[in-house]
């Protein structure tokens, strides 16, 4: 069976020149195939040990929310402050952040046993700004999301090209994408 084509034509300062592409070279045009799921509970207790930044509990627990939503996880996944020495507000040296999520996984995987759902292999990306809210200074945490919570994700061709400058922002970079398998976004949804 050979891919759908596509007739691109190009000009650059008058002259056009016309080819064929494969249309999967527009795979992010296409809407995302639906194929049954199963919701996986996960429960984690996420202590933050960085050097760069530091963060209150409930900073951490905030920061950690839009990382898992970003992920794919449900959109009920909860992330609480966790038993820390400083006040509401105050930074910690040993933040901590209880989480619990739900991460679609294909029927048959081992541990599989929650409730049914859709689901569709969506393109993630995690970066400086990417959710809005995460800055230069998150890229040890983003690491160690990656490291600990990451795996309870069902994802593929994950790239990461995070580097993260211990005691400093300069030079450090917040780059990881990958494919989740997550929930089929509503119709009308963008």
């Amino acid at each position: 069976m050979h891919a759908p084509r596509k007739l691109m034509i190009a000009c650059y300062g008058g002259l056009c020149t016309a080819g064929l592409v494969a249309a999967g070279a527009f795979a992010a045009d296409a809407p995302a195939v639906a194929e049954p799921g199963v919701w996986q509970k996960h429960e984690y207790s996420f202590q933050f040990m960085g050097f760069t930044s530091t963060y209150s509990c409930d900073g951490l627990a905030d920061t950690l929310k839009r990382l898992l939503l970003q992920s794919g996880a449900r959109a009920d996944a909860k992330a609480q402050p966790g038993a820390c020495s400083s006040s509401y507000g105050h930074p910690d040296r040993f933040a901590r952040a209880t989480l619990v999520f739900y991460t679609l996984v294909p029927p048959g995987t081992a541990g599989a046993s929650g409730d049914s759902g859709q689901g569709a292999w969506q393109p993630v990306a995690i970066a400086a700004r990417s959710p809005t809210q995460l800055q230069v200074g998150d890229c040890e945490l983003v690491e160690q999301f990656r490291n600990n919570v990451l795996p309870m994700f069902t994802t593929r061709n994950v790239q990461n090209r995070t580097t993260c400058v211990p005691y400093q922002e300069s030079g450090s970079v917040i780059d990881l994408h990958f494919e989740s398998f997550a929930a089929v976004p509503p119709r009308g949804a963008h």
